[in-house]
């Protein structure tokens, strides 16, 4: 019989938790929220008053109408105040019905975080930098502290964290100017760790109002049956300690769970270095000491070279494996937490006390360290680094600032030549802000007609006629002619280069089909690497030969040896399906580039382009390669066209060597097409 009441017991202990009256959690929840509110209505007063009263207004009517919505938000807080004290008198330690209280507090609390939202969202256009910044401070201390203070309602925790911060961190994040991006991801970042952990500490509060019900659940259970034996006595001081014991456990959980929090916001998981937003902390307090010495320091950008063929080739899991040495190599040049991991294969490391001759030794101390082989399940892998330095004071103040300058500065030695090093200047910062500016004008260069295409004749040797024309692609921003050796890379690099190449592809073979010339006359283009690989190409070829009615045969398209660099399987497929439309293939600069005769024999083409160096330079070492490449091209059973030809010298060499076709300025400059048509008229 006593083991039938001690199961029972222990039932009734499992099941207890889902029997505790849910008023008594809404009247704890309800306690907690308004008595903690005090403190944090009069900081909202106090902050918002500083923030309305401290910065000078653009215009009195500006200032008016923060007067206005200080009005109202003083209001509230006052409203909300004067409940919390009548709260404080008349309920708080007595049995109460909590819903209209904590109704009034929640109604309370959303106008409040309204009113926040209104305020940053109406006047950010109007903030000075250094209002704005403090407006972002002041709505993240306050909404860090809400954090904690409203953590027992999820709902009312969750609205007035994102009211403080969203609509601001939205507001920087979609600023045209872009001059507060990195306040806006900061802020939504930050507004995701509050809204992180309060739902944490939600969840731990719900849990001790349970345990809480549970140990006055158990008291009473102790009252009613004090006059059990004292085995039942024993049973229930034991289950009293168990509890005792488990919020004990789940206090040390959480405060472990907390710093586990806190490492992985600021560690990278993979190298167990700094990730970006803790070297970003730890940097802006160096750059504090060194300011306060008045020091220097230097930030370094370390970019690997050869990383994206190690993962493309032999997967990720060797990418990380090789990631790990690198960052464990690299610590051996920096002190602790002075080596961060920016993103995918970067790195920054900071050298303290550093001038530009100590930061240029470790830099090249780190490429060495680099470039020392990685074995990684039975694969050497060997890379290189590229690597960019930027000084404190010299070349930013700011840890952001720091990084941009030496992360443009890498760019930029990656661009020239890789595996270098190289330190910022003010030449540096112009030639990359020219860049920018000419590649964003380039964006919209189409539809701004700044764009043109010109043609340039090649001459059949043996007949001295008229074989094709060339289309060049010219392009005039601002009155200023820009060169194609500098607006093509920037293309290429942007990622313009499809849509301009279908571009020229359709006004060439538009301009083709007016031309009441030759119906046999052949049109060459130009067709990079992008465009070869980029799907949408077929369709705009396919479309415009369609629409223009010009036979296949008559487009020559040409493709530098880089593209043979590329997979050989990709290559031929894209060419294979040129050549199933009948379209022509051209080899251009041949003997300049990337060559591989394994992989011109599996390619067919039609012509080789022989380069301009080789015709303009007369030496006997020239004239041998040109040799070799009109053996070669008799070999596949194609043609050969020379050019830069601008002599009548080079005209009769390159005949009498055997070539087939000449180009040059000998003959004609590029021109627009109706200067060509009078060209063509006075000539043939």
């Amino acid at each position: 019989m006593e083991q039938q009441q001690n199961v029972r017991r222990l039932h009734w202990l499992n099941t207890n938790q889902e029997s505790i009256p849910k008023v008594e959690i809404e009247r704890d929840t309800t306690d907690m929220l308004i008595g903690n509110s005090f403190v944090g209505l009069l900081m909202t007063i106090f902050a918002f008053s500083g923030l309305v009263f401290f910065f000078e207004s653009e215009s009195p009517a500006a200032f008016h109408q923060k007067f206005q919505l200080w009005v109202i938000m003083v209001g509230v807080c006052l409203a909300r105040l004067i409940d919390s004290i009548y709260w404080r008198i008349n309920l708080a330690g007595r049995a109460y019905r909590p819903r209209p209280a904590l109704i009034r507090f929640a109604a309370g609390l959303y106008v409040t975080g309204s009113l926040w939202a209104i305020y940053s969202v109406s006047f950010y256009n109007a903030m000075s930098t250094t209002e704005l910044a403090a407006t972002m401070v002041v709505l993240a201390a306050m909404a860090g502290g809400a954090g904690t203070v409203l953590s027992p309602n999820k709902n009312l925790v969750g609205f007035y964290s994102t009211a403080l911060l969203v609509p601001m961190s939205l507001c920087a994040l979609l600023d045209e100017s872009e001059k507060f991006f990195i306040l806006g991801v900061l802020g939504l970042v930050f507004w995701f760790g509050i809204f992180t952990s309060a739902f944490r500490y939600h969840k731990f509060f719900i849990n001790t109002l349970h345990l809480k019900a549970k140990n006055n659940s158990l008291v009473e259970q102790m009252k009613v049956e004090r006059s059990e034996t004292e085995k039942v006595n024993q049973l229930l001081i034991a289950s009293n300690q168990k509890l005792d014991a488990s919020n004990i456990n789940l206090e040390a959980e959480v405060e472990r769970r907390t710093a586990e929090l806190y490492r992985l916001s600021n560690r990278d998981p993979l190298t167990d270095l700094l990730n970006r937003n803790g070297f970003l902390k730890h940097l802006n307090k160096l750059i504090d000491t060194t300011r306060a010495l008045e020091n220097s320091l230097a930030v370094l950008f370390i970019d690997l070279d050869g990383f994206k063929q190690v993962n493309d080739s032999l997967g990720h899991k060797i990418g990380d494996i090789v990631l790990a040495e690198i960052a464990k190599r690299l610590r051996n040049y920096t002190e602790d937490n002075h080596l961060g991991r920016w993103g995918g294969d970067e790195f920054v490391a900071v050298i303290p006390y550093a001038n530009v001759d100590t930061a240029k030794a470790v830099a090249h101390a780190m490429r060495s360290g680099v470039t020392v082989p990685i074995v990684a399940n039975d694969n050497q892998i060997t890379l290189d680094a590229t690597i960019g330095i930027a000084m404190f004071p010299d070349h930013g103040d700011t840890a952001l600032a720091l990084i941009q300058q030496a992360d443009l500065t890498m760019y930029d030695q990656k661009r020239k030549h890789r595996g270098s090093i190289g330190v910022f200047s003010e030449a540096l910062h112009k030639e990359i802000k020219i860049e920018q500016r000419l590649c964003e004008r380039l964006r919209s260069a189409i539809d701004k007609g700044e764009l043109a295409v010109h043609y340039q004749p090649i001459i059949d040797v043996s007949t001295n006629a008229l074989s094709s024309v060339e289309a060049l692609l010219r392009w005039t921003c601002d009155n200023e002619k820009i060169p194609p050796t500098v607006f093509i890379p920037l293309a290429e690099r942007s990622g313009l280069m499809p849509e301009i190449g279908a571009w020229v592809l359709n006004r060439a073979l538009i301009d083709l089909s007016h031309w009441q010339l030759n119906q046999e006359l052949a049109i060459s283009l130009n067709v990079s690497v992008a465009q070869l690989l980029d799907d949408s190409f077929f369709k705009s070829l396919d479309n415009v030969l369609l629409s223009t009615k010009v036979s296949p045969e008559r487009l020559h398209l040409e493709v530098t040896e880089s593209v043979f660099a590329i997979d050989k399987n990709v290559v031929s497929r894209r060419v294979s399906d040129l050549v199933k439309r009948n379209v022509k293939i051209s080899i251009d600069d041949f003997g300049t580039g990337y060559s591989s005769l394994s992989r011109l024999q599996s390619i067919p083409f039609d012509f080789i382009k022989i380069d301009r160096s080789f015709v303009q330079n007369s030496s006997e070492e020239s004239d041998t390669i040109i040799r070799a490449t009109l053996l070669m091209a008799k070999e596949f059973g194609c043609k050969t066209i020379a050019e830069g030809i601008e002599t009548d010298e080079q005209r009769q060499h390159l005949a009498r060597l055997g070539t087939d076709y000449l180009q040059g300025f000998y003959f004609a400059k590029p021109m627009n097409a109706h200067d060509f048509i009078s060209w063509y008229n006075e000539n043939y």
